[in-house]
Formats: C-alpha cells, structure tokens, sequence
C-alpha cells in the first residue's frame, strides 16, 4: 500500500497546481513518503496510541521538577523522518535540487498522506508551521535568525519543534480574557501565568505565546505576542512548568499539557500591539491544516470501508455487491473527492496571500478567510461522518481497536474543536459579512465561476443557481434580524455556503472532458441540492459505482 500512488486524484490535482519541475520533484518524494505513512509510521502510531503514550517526567531522582515529556522512540524516529521532508521547512527555504522555495500546496499534500496515518503527529507539525509562520513574516532579523532556521531545520540543524500557546482556563474561546503577564527585564522579558492547553508541551524548542504587558489594555488589542524557548542555553528549563499532560478521547500522540510560566524568558515579537492579529493569522494556517487533516482521515476511513466490503463474504456475497453498500462507498467517494477538490484549487490563492499581506487585493484577503471558515467547519464533521460510515460497514470488527476505525473516528472528534468550533467558525462568517461585506464578494465570485462552469452542463447548474437564490435571501434575512437571529442561524448559513462552493467545484471539474468527472459531479449535486426520493428508480449511485469507486480500485492494484 501507498498512500500517495493510490490516490490517483491527488496527484492528476497536483500535477494542475505545480509546474512541471515542481510536480516532478513532488511526485517522487510524495511517492517515498506515501509508502512510508502506509509502512513503518502507521505501525508506530498504532503502538504510540495504544501502548507508548507521552509522559510526564516531572521530577528528577533529587526532586527537582524538570517536567520533562517522554516519548518512544518511533514516535523520534517520525519527528525526523517528517521535518526532514521539508513539510515545514520548504515553505520557507530553497529545496536542494529546485532552485526555489517550496509551498503550501505541497507542505499540506505531505500533511494530507500524514493524517492518514497520523493526525495527531500532523497537530505538531502544524504547531510548527504556524511558528514558522510567525517568526518569519513578523519577528526581526535577529529572533529570526535566533530562532528560524532550527523551526526549519531538514536535518542540517538542531531541530526545534513550534507551538502556540493561546489558551487559558478563564477564558476558553475568549482569547481577550487572558491574563498571563509579560515583564520588561533587560531587552527581554519575563512571563508569568498560566496556559491551560498547550499541545506539543516538553516537544517543542520555541512556543509563540500570547501575554499581556504592564499596562496594556484589556481584551485582544492588549495582548503582545511573544517567542519563548523552551530550554535556556544551559539547558535547563526556562521558567516553565508542566503541571499535567491532558487524558484525552483522541490524537493521543501529541502531548497536551497545562504549563506554568514562572518568569520563561520571551522575545517580543512585531508590534507590541498586534499580537492577537498576528496569532489569528497563524489560526488561518492552523485551520488550513485542520481540514487537510480531516480530508486525511476521510480517505483512510474510505479506503478502509472500501477494501474490507471487497474482502468481506455475507450471505453468500461480497458486501461489494450489495446496492446498499455501492451506494454508500459512492457517495464517501464523490464527498471526498470534490471537498479535497475544493480546498486544494482554494490554496494557491491561500499561498498568495499567506506570503504578501501587503500587497494582496482586499478581495482576496477576506475571501480567504471565508473559506477557511467554512470548509474547516464542513470537513471536521465530514471526518467524523466517514469514520461512522466504515465504522458501520466493518460490522463488529470496526468497533475493535485492531482496527484502525475507532482511532479515526477518536481523532476525527477533536477536529471538530481545534482551531475553532463550529459555532465559532459560524460567528467568523457573521463577522464577516458584518464588517467586510463578504456575502456580496461570496456572490460575486460564486456568480461568475458557475456562469463558466455550468455550459454544457445547464441541467445541473440550475440547482446551484437555486441554491446562490436561496443565499441571497438568507443572508439578506440575518443581516437584517436581531443579534439573537443572526447567531442563531450562522451555521445554517456556512453549510449553505459550502454546499455552493464544493458544488461549483464539481461543475468545473465536469468541465475537464473526463468522462468520471461529469458522473461525480451529478452524484455530488443530486446528493447535495435534490430532495430525497422515496423510490429512486434510476439508483445512479449503483449505475455509476464501477467508473467511481472500482475504477479507482482497479488502478491501485496497477500501481
């Protein structure tokens, strides 16, 4: 097995994204990373999920608190073999061989095979983007230099892990509740408080940390944001404490921890007065790899319902062979395929403006932040889906942690909180609009894509342009509600807008003459925008099963 040669619609979607010498270069270090994700680093995260958890050390044979994290040493030998891909440091630095920096189309095509395998390793390597992220768009050359090329170390340097540190136990979500104090001493400071969810705790060599320093304001635009190290230069602890590492449900390879600062020594980084901005930036790119860990965890839970109902005899059958079981590995197929479709088409313009904030049109800043929005709150609850979904089809067998089924569906559950709830992301759009208009530029660029989109294909394109209608009158509706009304129905709406946005999607990949495509794309809009029949004599689902599912299946096996 490979995760990468068997999804043929990863690498035609690549091969449209990067340019010739890029995709050359993608598609052979993508192959040798897809193996290993199938191979040794699945192995090792089924051992560190059951048996080889983090720990906390937390005192030496003297007593002395060191709170120091264990981990076995497959989970090390995963930490190397991933940062030494590149997955971070290529989107900042030159590629040996290339000539030029990498991108995020590619880092997150690496988290994509990951999560299939390890969505709670891919929470470390996100923590480390963001922290790349930071330092490099926002710190000065000299905590770039300090810090940098360690976060983005391919194995010529001492490696530091990232992570961001926003959390506290007063105020949750409320980021603007935070109390954690950043003291001026000499040309650092020194933090003192507490953060109550601090993943990638004792692994990471720097933490981007938001505090708050004397006399600021209260509420978001008082927080600074600052670099802290883990270690001082000595090697002992600088000022942090970890009180305990969190029991969680899910993506227990990464430790999660409650961490005291008792004077930790930070850098301050950008302007004192914008570190909320800055730490919301790196949430886009958080939530960017949110979804991408989602899309993973969907197509493993495909590929694995898809595979045992081949293998599976019942009632003298393979399960294949069922109507019922065609039709839902069809529809698991299509969802997949168009939601991973979107997000990948959507991230050259998320690379755009990731990397020129100055410069990139206004338009396309808030549509970013748009669709960040809603297809992060749409593919956290799609991961969980598909994971029932094989879960169902596995029998009795998916229930049993043999099985790689009830990890997907335990780590596909904290997606759906990480990096912004849903009723969160249902405020951000609210927000939005409020602030931004962006319901008008939503219609806007919705309006022109299907007008391309749907020649030839004028049948279906009139049930998306049904759909833009019912938009129209929805948001116009909230906009002009009370406060209660809109909050109330801000989740309605992020659904709606998705379900036009991947059904745009499915028009234009229609439009690419591959004869597959056309028959995904109707599933996709039926599913999406007709009501259910209550005798469906046409079942296209089943009709189409074999150009959907087992013609991918047959080109596994070539592979």
């Amino acid at each position: 097995m490979n995760f990468y040669k068997d999804d043929t619609q990863l690498q035609d979607l690549l091969k449209e994204l990067l340019d010739p010498a890029f995709y050359e270069f993608a598609n052979r270090e993508l192959a040798q990373f897809g193996a290993k994700c199938a191979a040794e680093i699945d192995e090792r995260a089924r051992f560190t999920d059951r048996e080889g958890q983090p720990k906390l050390i937390k005192y030496d044979a003297f007593g002395e608190d060191v709170s120091r994290v264990w981990v076995n040493e497959g989970y090390r030998r995963t930490v190397e073999e991933t940062y030494n891909t590149g997955i971070v440091g290529y989107v900042h630095k030159e590629i040996p061989g290339l000539g030029k920096k990498g991108n995020y189309i590619y880092s997150y095509a690496q988290g994509y095979l990951l999560s299939q395998t390890e969505p709670g390793f891919y929470c470390p390597v996100t923590l480390t983007m963001a922290t790349a992220y930071l330092l490099d768009q926002y710190a000065d050359d000299q905590i770039k230099g300090k810090f940098l090329p360690h976060v983005c170390s391919t194995g010529e340097t001492a490696l530091y892990e990232g992570a961001t540190f926003l959390t506290e136990r007063q105020g949750g979500s409320d980021v603007g509740a935070n109390e954690t104090k950043a003291i001026p001493f000499g040309d650092h400071y020194r933090l003192y408080g507490e953060k109550y969810f601090a993943s990638n705790a004792g692994m990471c060599g720097v933490a981007m940390v938001l505090a708050r320093r004397e006399g600021a304001p209260g509420g978001t635009k008082g927080l600074t944001l600052f670099a802290v190290p883990w270690s001082r230069e000595d090697g002992t602890l600088n000022g942090i404490r970890i009180r305990r590492l969190k029991d969680k449900l899910g993506v227990r390879a990464v430790p999660s921890a409650e961490v005291e600062f008792e004077g930790a020594e930070a850098y301050m980084i950008g302007d004192a007065s914008k570190g909320f901005y800055y730490m919301m930036e790196a949430l886009n790119l958080s939530r960017v790899c949110n979804a991408v860990a989602s899309l993973g965890i969907m197509r493993r839970a495909y590929q694995e319902a898809r595979n045992y109902a081949s293998n599976r005899r019942s009632f003298g059958c393979r399960l294949i062979e069922f109507p019922m079981v065609k039709d839902t590995l069809s529809h698991m197929a299509v969802k997949h395929e168009i939601e991973t479709r979107t997000l990948f088409r959507f991230l050259p313009q998320f690379d755009f403006v990731m990397n020129n904030r100055e410069s990139a049109d206004q338009k396309d800043i808030i549509l970013n932040r748009l669709y960040i929005a809603i297809l992060k709150k749409e593919t956290a609850e799609q991961a969980i889906h598909f994971s029932h979904e094989a879960i169902e089809l596995l029998g009795g067998n998916g229930f049993i942690e043999d099985f790689v089924t009830p990890r997907l569906l335990r780590d596909a559950q904290v997606l759906t909180v990480w990096e912004g709830a849903a009723n969160i992301l249902g405020l951000e759009v609210l927000r939005l609009f409020q602030k931004f208009q962006a319901h008008e530029l939503f219609l806007e660029e919705m309006q022109s894509r299907i007008e391309k989109a749907a020649v030839g294909n004028e049948k279906w394109g009139v049930f998306v342009n049904q759909g833009l209608e019912k938009f129209k009158r929805l948001s116009s509706q909230i906009l002009g509600a009370s406060p209660d009304h809109q909050t109330f129905h801000s989740k309605k709406l992020a659904k709606l807008m998705v379900d036009i946005l991947e059904s745009v999607t499915a028009l234009e990949y229609a439009k690419t003459e591959n004869s597959r495509a056309q028959k995904v794309m109707e599933i996709f809009i039926e599913r999406t925008w007709q009501e259910e029949q209550e005798f469906d004599e046409s079942m296209k689902t089943v009709a189409y099963f074999e150009d959907i599912v087992l013609s991918g299946m047959m080109q596994e096996s070539r592979e």
